[in-house]
């Protein structure tokens, strides 16, 4: 079967299950599960039970879409993502963006975990990115039949829609919620860096690295699906005074800084 058969059984199935009419597509990163908690659930369909959607790990044996509102619109969640590090290649990490846009969202809003490259962003804070650097050697658009999803030449002049991230920028103003912006790296993984490795990126300019995110941007590009994406800044990588890692901090930290991302996201949803 190819993939454009399997991508409509997946979207065939899930309108079937009474997922119509989503507006909003919101993918949730490592450790910022919580905006569940403020959606009217309709449905909720566990990875697993979906046609050729990528099973989860062991990491996401959770992992499920939500449907419900958010704000007096429809909102389809991805409740756990999946990364290149675990091995799925660039069209499974892909595949749920694909789905959403099929059952029709207009927006798609990503957040993520990520590390800080600029010295002056602290942990906990929250960073709306504005560019992006990819760095994972692959690309979600480049395979045989993705010139049948659109144009595989994407333009990334604009990955992330400057209308969206401006309705962000205002929001976290009158909300008086800290708001970076900047350049996120995107990396394979799942290692983390070395010192040499953070002085790169921090030759190259950028504010914050993670190992995700990118893939499900240049899909949206190609959809022409407008996106905005916020990363919450969990550990400060510093090469002159790197500190091991603490994995469990680094969930606590997000944790921490999520009520914040909650209220960014769920006050955006009611302006786009």
């Amino acid at each position: 079967m190819n993939k454009q058969d399997q991508l409509q059984e997946t979207i065939d199935f899930l309108k079937s299950n009474g997922i119509t009419n989503p507006e909003i597509g919101i993918v949730l990163g490592t450790g910022l599960g919580k905006l569940v908690d403020e959606i009217s659930i309709e449905k909720e369909i566990v990875y697993a039970e979906i046609p050729h959607f990528p099973q989860a790990t062991v990491e996401f044996h959770s992992g499920k879409l939500i449907y419900g509102e958010l704000s007096n619109k429809k909102v389809l969640v991805m409740s756990g993502r999946f990364h290149l590090y675990e091995g799925y290649n660039a069209w499974e990490v892909t595949y749920g963006i694909r789905t959403m846009h099929g059952l029709g969202i207009q927006n798609l809003l990503i957040s993520n975990a990520a590390g800080a490259i600029n010295l002056n962003y602290k942990k906990g804070d929250l960073m709306l990115i504005e560019d992006h650097i990819n760095l994972q050697s692959t690309s979600p658009l480049a395979f045989q039949e993705a010139i049948n999803f659109g144009n595989i030449f994407a333009d990334m002049l604009e990955p992330y829609s400057k209308k969206i991230n401006a309705k962000i920028s205002q929001i976290a103003k009158e909300q008086n919620i800290k708001l970076h912006k900047g350049i996120y790296a995107s990396v394979l993984g799942p290692q983390l860096e070395t010192r040499a490795e953070y002085r790169m990126l921090q030759i190259l300019e950028t504010d914050a690295v993670g190992m995700s995110t990118v893939p499900e941007v240049i899909v949206a590009k190609q959809l022409n699906l407008p996106c905005a994406a916020i990363s919450v800044l969990t550990d400060e990588c510093n090469p002159k005074n790197l500190q091991p890692v603490n994995i469990a901090e680094i969930i606590a930290i997000a944790g921490k800084a999520e009520p914040k991302m909650i209220t960014l996201f769920k006050e955006v949803v009611k302006v786009i």
